[in-house]
């Protein structure tokens, strides 16, 4: 008779320390008046984040970035970006949409938290060196002194202890291709390894492709779930790549009233 195998214990799925945003809609000064005026916002009723990573994607003004600045508001961060000791502001330009979302946590607390937007990454960068803080944990050089690549995966790969809560803004935007793809091997260590939980706003289709994630589309319609497959960012650098000389053909055509060359 063979011996009776013991059960291997199995750690249950991390819930994430975030588990889902929500609008609270009382108190709110007008939906006719911004941010509250985007569809995103005012169609917005429960928002559930993935535990490991949550993508927001969409154009240019869909109100992504305006929803994810106010989602690290909710949680204490910065809304120029950095951790929740940093307070400075080089010009004001959040809204009060924070001040309106109601946090659900699970039942773990978050140990680190991070905002980091592209737009203001320099800022960030300059307020770290003004306040002394130990140069070990952003790569043992000044930010400063490193590309914006470099200083990106430097802050990304030193700063982000673990068992966080992290937001990200368009972190492409200083990613080649290729590091972009070092990126997604730091981001799957941070989420399996360090038990961190993201939520990032992309237009990468090389990002996007993490596949421990949730993806959600920002439209005039609002805010919906979608698949990698049928986001914009992949179908059209898809078909660019298919079949480049149509679309350049199309995009590089004379204007009519051109003068012939």
């Amino acid at each position: 008779m063979r011996p009776r195998k013991e059960k291997e214990e199995v750690d249950p799925p991390f819930p994430g320390y975030i588990r889902e945003i929500r609008l609270k809609r009382t108190g709110i000064p007008g939906f006719e008046n911004y941010p509250y005026s985007l569809p995103v916002v005012r169609t917005l009723g429960t928002l559930r984040l993935h535990p490991k990573v949550t993508f927001f994607v969409g154009e240019n003004g869909s109100g992504k970035s305006t929803l994810l600045e106010a989602v690290a508001n909710a949680v204490g961060m910065n809304a120029e970006g950095g951790g929740k000791n940093f307070f400075f502001a080089t010009r004001r330009s959040d809204s009060d949409l924070g001040e309106h979302l109601i946090v659900v946590r699970g039942a773990e607390r978050e140990k680190d938290c991070f905002f980091l937007r592209a737009e203001s990454f320099y800022n960030v960068a300059t307020e770290i060196e003004k306040l002394n803080l130990y140069l070990g944990d952003y790569g043992d050089r000044s930010l400063h002194e490193q590309s914006h690549g470099e200083s990106f995966l430097a802050l990304f790969t030193h700063r982000f202890f673990g068992r966080g809560f992290y937001v990200l803004d368009e972190p492409e935007a200083a990613l080649s291709p290729q590091r972009q793809m070092a990126f997604l091997a730091a981001l799957h260590a941070h989420v399996t390894d360090r038990k961190s939980q993201f939520v990032i706003a992309t237009h990468s289709p090389i990002i996007l492709a993490y596949p421990h994630a949730t993806i959600y589309e920002f439209s005039s319609e609002g805010i919906r779930e979608t698949k990698y497959e049928d986001t914009e960012q992949y179908r059209t650098t898809r078909s660019f790549l298919e079949d480049r000389d149509r679309f350049l053909r199309h995009l590089l055509a004379p204007l009519k009233d051109d003068p012939p060359q």
